[in-house]
């Protein structure tokens, strides 16, 4: 996919540069912040269609921006990719515990990282692939317009969240793998490692209150709907 907006907040001069290089080589149209402060008026002002977030920033770190951007009603299912030096497992649940999409540590590849970008926008940008509405108990996906609600109540899902929930519950027979739930909700070939699926689950039953248990966890294999508790829907 080209011609996709690219907002990149990144502090390092010659990684923004060779990022920014690069993606527009493959076709986006990209701009670059150096500071957080800097990137959250940009968001505001012309909102991209993917946020690029460097972890460790001098004014306002990725973490905050990301808050910030989930909270905002206007940006708040902006797809975003944090990337960062450090790799510690705490510092990627902190960045998906806050609404990340998914998350990449330097070094890493051009081509991994192009990969990701493209699998992020095709994802948000898909218009809703039907108006099929799917109904459990009090809780209900809207197809058509990427809405959930919860007994009449919207529940905030960021586009992501969506299509997990969404996948999980149109497969309700069926144990799903991370590397299937990767590929199919992510849009990742099956060479790519994330560990995006986990977190997002995490993330995911965290909102759905009451209903979280409709996510069975499968130890060692992956995930499947609770269809025994709920019913097909």
């Amino acid at each position: 996919m080209t011609d996709g907006k690219i907002l990149l907040i990144e502090d390092d001069p010659d990684i923004s540069e060779l990022l920014r290089f690069n993606l527009s080589e493959e076709g986006f149209r990209v701009e670059t912040a150096a500071r957080g402060l800097d990137g959250l008026e940009r968001l505001r002002t012309k909102p991209p269609d993917l946020l690029i977030l460097d972890l460790m920033l001098p004014d306002l770190s990725g973490i905050e921006i990301c808050k910030r951007v989930r909270a905002s009603e206007s940006i708040a299912r902006l797809p975003v990719l944090m990337l960062t030096a450090k790799g510690e497992e705490i510092d990627r649940v902190v960045g998906f515990e806050v609404g990340a999409d998914d998350y990449i540590t330097k070094p890493f590849s051009m081509r991994e990282f192009l990969l990701r970008v493209r699998a992020l926008l095709r994802r948000s940008q898909q218009g809703p692939d039907g108006a099929k509405t799917i109904r459990v108990s009090g809780l209900e996906l809207d197809g058509a317009g990427y809405r959930a609600r919860i007994n009449g109540e919207e529940l905030p899902l960021t586009v992501t969240e969506f299509k997990l929930l969404r996948f999980l519950l149109e497969n309700p027979t069926r144990l799903l793998t991370r590397e299937h739930l990767l590929e199919s909700v992510w849009g990742y070939a099956e060479d790519v490692e994330s560990r995006t699926v986990d977190a997002h689950v995490r993330r995911l039953r965290k909102k759905l209150g009451d209903y979280a248990d409709i996510i069975e966890t499968v130890h060692g294999a992956g995930y499947r709907y609770n269809v025994t508790k709920y019913g097909e829907p």
